[in-house]
């Protein structure tokens, strides 16, 4: 009965990992070429990174000719999406330090909390009173601006519960906004050498890129068209932001307990009483970055896992691509950009003024 009963789990387990496979394969494949494309330099001065690449290829094959293979992939589409984004949150963690913090000090960890707490709000209180857009939609813009680009978007889906083409219309306003935000900063130190608003040199100036600009890899293109004090400073503050991701995560799911989305609930998408939804994935980033604080891990092992998180990462977002219908986006209309827009004015003025305040004062 017991050899039975083992064959059965293990032909179970066989079956369902057949039918994970295509799918997996073909998001790995997508993922995988997005990877090898951000390795170009064209590519890496544009400030776009393989999270923003393996959406837009997963969007092509998926509105090209996804339908004709979907039963077959849709399993493992789905398993990259969810299951493999969750763990490539978890693995991102091994990119950050508690040491980090005090690299660029009280200033810039002041300043990064203002930015992501003050684009956040204004994105959903925007949003919807002015632009009356969902208020998940608003939400995936306002997390993908204030905190990480694309993973922020990935990472505030399952909480605010958004839909695929929600999630693409978001991750589409970090890439245009941010890839302008790598031509204009160093436009902006140019003439900042001349006004002299900001003081405190590459530094100054890299914290205040590091603290406003979307993505890891558009900081990385703005900061090193100016020089590499304001690359290294401007990349340790946005680890510093891309830290506060959990935090966020965690004080999100418990406001929307107390504030449920009148939409969803009058379309009955929620029953019964609203509890917090804890994303335990945020708590694994939250354990991965203490325990990678410790430096225990050899450079090599670090390195290795930090490429397969790239890996996951991918696969989620082409998975994603791979789902999203370019009609659906369309139907979202301009109303996102618009809202994306007003952010960028925010994160490049406001931040510029925020940054001068806490820096004089604390300076």
């Amino acid at each position: 009965m017991s050899a039975l009963s083992s064959r059965s789990v293990g032909g179970d387990a066989g079956d369902a990992a057949g039918r994970l496979l295509p799918g997996l394969v073909l998001s790995a494949g997508l993922g995988w070429l997005a990877i090898r494309l951000a390795e170009h330099a064209w590519v890496q001065a544009a400030g776009l990174s393989g999270l923003s690449l393996a959406i837009v290829l997963g969007m092509l094959v998926g509105n090209l000719g996804y339908a004709r293979i979907a039963a077959q992939a849709g399993p493992g589409v789905v398993f990259s999406k969810q299951n493999l984004l969750r763990l490539g949150i978890v693995l991102y963690g091994l990119r950050l330090t508690v040491q980090d913090v005090a690299q660029v000090g009280v200033a810039g960890v002041l300043i990064d909390a203002v930015v992501v707490g003050g684009t956040f709000t204004l994105a959903v209180w925007l949003g919807t009173r002015w632009l009356g857009l969902e208020r998940s939609t608003a939400m995936l813009i306002g997390a993908g601006s204030s905190i990480c680009g694309a993973a922020a978007v990935l990472a505030a889906e399952p909480v605010v519960k958004g839909r695929a083409e929600q999630v693409t219309v978001a991750v589409a306003t970090v890439v245009v906004f941010g890839t302008l935000a790598t031509f204009l900063y160093p436009a902006l130190y140019a003439l900042n050498q001349h006004a002299g608003w900001l003081a405190g040199g590459e530094h100054a100036f890299g914290i205040y890129i590091g603290s406003t600009v979307h993505e890891v890899a558009q900081v990385v293109a703005a900061g090193n068209a100016i020089g590499a004090q304001a690359a290294d400073t401007a990349v340790i503050a946005k680890m510093v932001r891309v830290m506060m991701l959990a935090p966020f995560l965690l004080m999100l799911s418990a406001w929307l307990v107390r504030h449920p989305d009148p939409a969803r609930r009058a379309s009955g998408a929620t029953q019964g009483a609203p509890r917090v939804t804890v994303p335990w994935f945020a708590v694994g980033f939250v354990a991965v970055v203490a325990f990678n604080s410790l430096q225990w891990l050899p450079q090599s092992v670090t390195a290795a896992a930090t490429a397969l998180d790239n890996h996951l990462l991918a696969m989620a977002m082409a998975a994603l691509g791979l789902t999203t219908h370019v009609s659906a986006i369309r139907k979202a209309g301009l109303r996102p950009l618009q809202l994306a827009l007003v952010l960028f004015g925010w994160l490049v003025a406001g931040g510029a003024l925020l940054n001068q305040a806490v820096q004089g004062w604390l300076g």
